[in-house]
């Protein structure tokens, strides 16, 4: 618990708490986006879609603070976060932040001082001067303001009920019954802080708990409790969106498919899945990387994903990878993750923003090279990264399909680019995403992918040489199949009918190559050959 027995503290109830930084939490933020669930999209007040493209922002470790503010100004953390295309933080917090008033009386400058984190105190002193002496729930009310002075949504997730690290099956934060998990002080901490932010113009969700997990969880009492929770918050706060996790570290929600939730409301309801590279152990590294992302991405289908066909918005809550490029199983799901998340059109919401944290496994400013940002919050870690993923922060899709026509894409994952006509009579590239001209392609049929709007064709030439746009549209050479296990490989034949797949040279140049790792090579490297078809009704320019 913060606060130590030679630093001086003041008990307060959590009322007047509340009613010492009031002026702080009604004051308006510029973003105002109460938001609604329509089938599987979430949309605002109109019925547009509004994509949640999230990064989780740390605030329940020892000290209770957002991380980084020791090392730059809120305001300036809160910009970056936008100028990254990001429009939303998924803000953690600790049960016993809204529930212990000794801890939730506590200040800024005592949690530090009471861990010995001197250091700390002097940068949040140089850089965040207003809020070292807020207690700790003023200091979260703070950043809450300052995301949404910068025009970023925030969700608020209940991460842990013990202020730490997270997660292990046996730290008592796991499951309902556990020893820091009692149920009835979840739900009135649940029901705290939905009280507190109703009002709060860019709060618009409300995570119930991260990552169930231990011995003890179970599907029954997972729905007594997790209803018990979203109808707490709604009734606490019917503006925001309720998030609801499954069990296993937040991987399984797969007893949705035969037990539907019982709610009193509708048009609320959201729910969460995490989706690392080791979330399978070493098969990426160990496995052939084919054979791996078919089998990861239809468990995640079976386990999660069938959601969206039911009619719910499903949030990856978590998913990152190792920014600095070294870890081979990172490297090897992020392209097979991007072009499941691109073919679904998932909100999301990426770990993480931290650059370093003060304290973590009492280790004084541990790096962490899965944030965006470097360790000193200065600038991003890994600007080609950034770049790559920036394309799944916008939509591809939305609810009324009746106003768009639709048309295929064609999506590289392992560069976050998408294939480009260059000019009338160009080259066939890779660029953005949102240049991409509207691709027709029926699998069922001739199987030809056609520029819509034209009489072109894409086709094959030679091995080894660029593809190109034809007119005469004819099997081999202008039919395409996706093949591999990772249904990822475009695959068609020359005249000749040597059997090639689409491929991309160091110049981004679209050819036609001979097809990799189709066997169960481990060893291969099959990235450059995969491309998804994903499905777009937006008008992109």
């Amino acid at each position: 618990m913060a606060g130590s027995s030679s630093t001086p503290i003041i008990f307060f109830s959590f009322l007047a708490i509340i009613t010492s930084f009031l002026t702080i939490a009604v004051l308006p933020a510029t973003v105002s986006a109460t938001l609604f669930t329509s089938s599987r999209w979430i949309v605002d007040y109109k019925g547009q879609r509004v994509k949640l493209a999230c990064v989780n922002w740390v605030s329940h470790l020892e000290v209770v603070i957002a991380e980084g503010l020791s090392k730059q100004p809120v305001d300036a953390i809160s910009k970056r976060i936008a100028s990254l295309g990001f429009n939303c933080v998924k803000l953690t917090w600790p049960t016993f932040l809204a529930t212990n008033d000794t801890l939730a009386s506590v200040t800024v400058r005592q949690s530090f001082q009471s861990l010995g984190l001197s250091e700390s105190i002097v940068g949040l002193q140089s850089n965040n001067p207003s809020i070292i002496n807020l207690t700790l729930l003023q200091a979260y009310q703070a950043v809450v303001y300052s995301l949404g002075k910068n025009n970023v949504m925030v969700i608020l997730d209940n991460h842990v009920s013990k202020p730490g690290w997270c997660c292990s099956s046996s730290d008592g934060n796991g499951f309902f019954g556990d020893q820091y998990f009692n149920p009835d002080v979840w739900i009135k901490g649940l029901t705290r802080m939905a009280t507190l932010f109703n009002g709060v113009g860019n709060v618009v969700g409300m995570s119930l708990r991260n990552e169930l997990r231990g011995p003890k969880q179970n599907v029954d009492d997972w729905y007594k409790y997790m209803q018990r929770g979203a109808e707490a918050v709604h009734s606490a706060n019917p503006d925001v969106l309720v998030i609801l996790s499954g069990l296993s570290d937040d991987k399984d929600l797969s007893f949705l498919a035969n037990r539907p939730l019982g709610l009193t409301f509708s048009g609320k309801t959201v729910f969460e899945v995490h989706w690392y590279g080791f979330s399978d152990g070493q098969a990426w590294k160990s496995g052939n990387p084919n054979q791996v992302c078919g089998s990861v991405v239809n468990n995640m289908k079976r386990q999660s994903g069938f959601l969206l066909e039911k009619g719910f918005p499903l949030l990856v809550s978590e998913f990152g990878v190792d920014q600095r490029g070294t870890n081979v199983n990172d490297n090897r799901y992020l392209s097979c993750f991007m072009a499941a998340a691109a073919e679904l059109d998932l909100d999301f919401a990426l770990w993480t923003l931290v650059g370093s944290y003060y304290l973590r496994d009492g280790v004084l400013g541990m790096n962490e090279y899965y944030g965006v940002l470097n360790s000193d919050w200065s600038d991003i870690r890994n600007s080609s990264l950034s770049q790559r993923l920036s394309v799944l922060q916008s939509p591809f899709r939305g609810p009324d399909l009746s106003q768009f026509s639709r048309h295929k894409i064609i999506f590289h994952p392992a560069t976050g680019l998408c294939l480009l006509q260059v000019g009338q009579l160009g080259p066939l590239k890779l660029g953005p995403c949102a240049q991409s001209g509207p691709w027709s392609y029926s699998s069922q049929t001739q199987k030809f992918l056609t520029l819509e709007g034209s009489y072109l064709c894409l086709q094959v030439d030679e091995l080894e040489k660029p593809a190109k746009l034809g007119i005469i549209c004819r099997p081999p050479n202008s039919q395409w199949d996706t093949i591999s296990d990772s249904g990822l490989h475009l695959s068609s034949k020359t005249l000749n009918g040597t059997n090639v797949c689409l491929d991309v040279d160091s110049s981004n140049t679209i050819v036609t190559n001979s097809c990799k790792c189709l066997s169960r090579d481990s060893t291969c490297n099959p990235e450059s050959q995969w491309f998804k078809l994903v499905d777009s009704t937006i008008t992109r320019k």
